[in-house]
């Protein structure tokens, strides 16, 4: 099957399901424009993806404006996940009640729904706000009607294990690669103990992993990935050998690389959908292949 369900929230979410940062139109090299993102959204609707990751510091909430002119009246047929607490530039995580509260309102307005089927804090507070609070903040949202369900993004399995001890924590949103799998050890035994749902993202690596990087790219002022160490010489040189053997298992299985890269992710425990970012239907087309390997056995000999 295809969908999987998460308790707390209204339907079954598609085992892939498409980030929204890029889509935003900052962060990721030049802006495709509304066009392209509209594209995108559609080739990812009429692929079978039913959940679309969201925040409001993606494009300075212009990822939500662009989802909701894109999706129109489909928007209340499908999974959104958004986020709370960043803020500012550069960003500071403000999980305090009364900054949840404006960041879930200011969602809800900007998507244009009544309420919110999944709301994540997007990382641990940078004000020293306790967990607690959070939780209390997020359950309250909840008893309201604002939002369905809501989970945490990017924390470590000691603060998850504490929230799930305070409260009804959904899912956590966590990355997940080929490359990178902190995920496999005490997080998922968190994660198994309390029953969540898992939304793995970063299954590319941030493109590293769609093998279209023969050489060390270089990327523009702005471009998240022009800090992130994979992309050194170093680390990049070090990391080749791990790309090329996920692209000769990829031709091996007729597949593009990306779309091993995604189901082996979807593939792993735990994991109930994989989040991969696109600016352009092309790419959403090459990465929902994924779907044509998620039972296949020769994954699990990866």
């Amino acid at each position: 099957m295809h969908t999987r369900a998460i308790d707390g929230l209204p339907r079954p979410v598609s085992r892939l399901g498409l980030g929204c940062w890029a889509i935003g139109g900052r962060g990721w090299g030049p802006d495709e424009g509304e066009a392209a993102a509209a594209a995108a959204i559609g080739a990812a609707l009429d692929a079978g993806i039913t959940l679309f990751d969201t925040a409001p510091i993606y494009g300075d909430g212009e990822a939500d404006r662009r989802l909701r002119r894109a999706l129109g009246p489909r928007i209340r047929d499908v999974t959104v996940a958004t986020k709370v607490g960043p803020r500012g530039e550069p960003p500071v995580c403000d999980l305090t009640p009364q900054h949840l509260r404006r960041d879930v309102e200011a969602s809800l307005r900007r998507l244009g729904v009544d309420r919110l089927d999944l709301v994540q804090a997007h990382w641990p507070c940078d004000l020293g706000t306790p967990l607690e609070a959070t939780v209390e903040a997020l359950t309250a949202l909840r008893d309201e009607g604002k939002i369905a369900a809501f989970g945490l993004c990017n924390y470590g399995p000691v603060d998850l294990a504490d929230a799930c001890r305070r409260g009804p924590v959904a899912t956590l949103q966590t990355p997940l690669s080929w490359i990178r799998r902190e995920y496999e050890g005490e997080l998922r035994r968190v994660v198994e103990a309390h029953r969540l749902g898992v939304l793995a993202y970063e299954p590319l690596a941030r493109g590293l992993l769609t093998g279209k990087f023969d050489r060390l790219p270089r990327f523009d002022a702005g471009d998240v990935r022009r800090n992130d160490p994979r992309f050194w010489a170093a680390r990049f040189a070090r990391l080749a050998p791990r790309v090329e053997r996920l692209r000769r298992a990829a031709r091996a299985l007729g597949v593009p690389p990306s779309a091993l890269a995604i189901a082996w992710v979807a593939s792993r425990p735990t994991v109930t959908t994989v989040l991969f970012g696109a600016k352009r239907a092309e790419q959403v087309q090459q990465n929902v292949r994924a779907f044509e390997l998620l039972d296949d056995p020769r994954l699990g000999r990866l």
